[in-house]
């Protein structure tokens, strides 16, 4: 198969509409749509309002951060030469790690207003966050970026705007399956009965965690960057272990004898 999208999946009075933005767009949708499935089958005391809210605090922050996240990790030398690329979302450059703390941050925010607690906002918000990644990350393969390494795999497929024509581990798809499709499951069930405060938290930070940097093994860095050492650690690896541990710092605060 040969990755060779139009990134623009149509357009409003001329104005593309590109399908990258599309899917944070369906998968902001949707992840409401379960939320608010949830408290109609009275699997949650949340209330219809306060979900519509949490979606505007956690959405801006996902995209502001995830905007911020790549400036800052990924390509800062490009925006001081193009500042107002900052404002191109459609081209893609969007970093989960700053998105996950722009969401953290709206959530607080979110918290100030609503008093709920934070790891309850955060707890209620986890089992939902795989399905935009499942959205953004087939995004990614629309726009035949964040390729993987040369491969022979039966499924490896050309991305042309890695500069070859050869086949390459698809890891977009990877990543959409692994940090999505799977972490939603696993999350879904788990959160179906109640659970100790931080307890979905931390399933979701490591369960994130260790599927991105797994991937992060046959899918390319960034061209500018590179490998940071021993010729195969990445950025996505950097940012990601600190997450992993995070994670399980808050499992153990969760389930330790004295938590309530």
């Amino acid at each position: 198969m040969i990755v060779n999208f139009d990134p623009i999946a149509f357009r409003v009075f001329g104005w593309p509409i590109h399908w990258y933005g599309l899917m944070y767009l369906i998968g902001f949708s949707v992840s409401w749509g379960l939320a608010r499935y949830r408290i109609a089958k009275k699997l949650t005391d949340w209330k219809p309002i306060e979900v519509d809210d949490l979606l505007f605090y956690g959405g801006l922050g996902a995209i502001v951060g995830g905007r911020v996240g790549y400036t800052l990790f990924y390509n800062f030398a490009g925006w001081i030469s193009d500042p107002l690329s900052f404002f191109r979302v459609w081209e893609g450059g969007m970093s989960f790690h700053g998105g996950l703390l722009g969401v953290m941050l709206g959530l607080w925010f979110f918290n100030r207003r609503y008093q709920k607690g934070y790891f309850n906002v955060v707890d209620f918000v986890a089992p939902y966050v795989p399905i935009s990644i499942i959205t953004v990350r087939f995004g990614n393969f629309l726009n035949g970026e964040l390729w993987g390494k040369i491969s022979d795999v039966p499924w490896a497929m050309v991305f042309p705007n890695s500069g070859s024509n050869l086949p390459r581990h698809p890891s977009p798809l990877y990543e959409c399956l692994t940090e999505g499709v799977l972490l939603f499951i696993i999350l879904w069930i788990f959160t179906a009965k109640p659970r100790p405060t931080m307890a979905a938290a931390g399933v979701f930070a490591v369960g994130y965690g260790i599927a991105r940097f797994s991937v992060e093994f046959v899918r390319l860095p960034d061209a500018h960057i590179g490998y940071l050492a021993f010729g195969w650690v990445t950025m996505g690896q950097v940012l990601t272990l600190p997450l992993i541990l995070a994670g399980l710092f808050v499992l153990w605060l969760a389930y330790r004898p004295q938590a309530k």
